[in-house]
């Protein structure tokens, strides 16, 4: 795995997470997710086999998900109230600050703007922010606010807005 002189895995609240080495700007890079794109059904598969690896699978595309095994990805953590996103920029998942990240601090994204309308996973949620929702579900079951918020700020891709409009036609 390719280490990034600005960002280390340490232990933070829920196992072990991206915590900056350095501060972040608000829309600075903060690492460019790699890993092997997948079909949905290598990730189902893998619910059976290797949970982990499926959960850490984010969806990519309409029918793909990018499989982060082996990458910095793969310890992105969630929390409702997150201080960085993930871009679809030029075929990668680009991890972007959305506020100032202090060096020292976990770096985190919320993974509902990464779950389709189609989408079936949930997850408790223990990230320990003010207002943390409980469970972690698919974008469209955000509260208003905050899913308003995150399509002004573009946190939601396209690809996603639409599964929205799949499910309801």
């Amino acid at each position: 795995m390719p280490r990034p002189v600005s960002l280390e895995i340490r232990p933070v609240r829920n196992g072990r997470g991206i915590v900056a080495l350095r501060p972040f700007a608000p829309g600075e890079l903060v690492w460019r997710l790699r890993g092997k794109a997948v079909r949905p059904a290598a990730v189902w598969r893998w619910w059976d086999s290797d949970p982990r690896r499926a959960a850490n699978c984010i969806r990519f595309g309409d029918e793909l998900f990018l499989d982060t095994r082996g990458d910095f990805g793969e310890f992105a953590n969630h929390a409702c109230r997150p201080n960085a996103g993930l871009f679809k920029e030029r075929g990668t998942l680009a991890l972007r600050a959305i506020r100032r990240i202090a060096a020292g601090a976990e770096v985190t994204h919320d993974y509902s703007t990464y779950i389709g309308a189609d989408d079936v996973w949930t997850m408790r949620c223990n990230c320990g922010e003010r207002g943390c929702r409980g469970r972690v579900r698919r974008f469209d079951q955000l509260p208003a606010a905050t899913l308003a918020r995150y399509r002004r700020e573009g946190l939601i891709p396209a690809f996603i807005l639409r599964t929205a409009n799949s499910i309801s036609s």
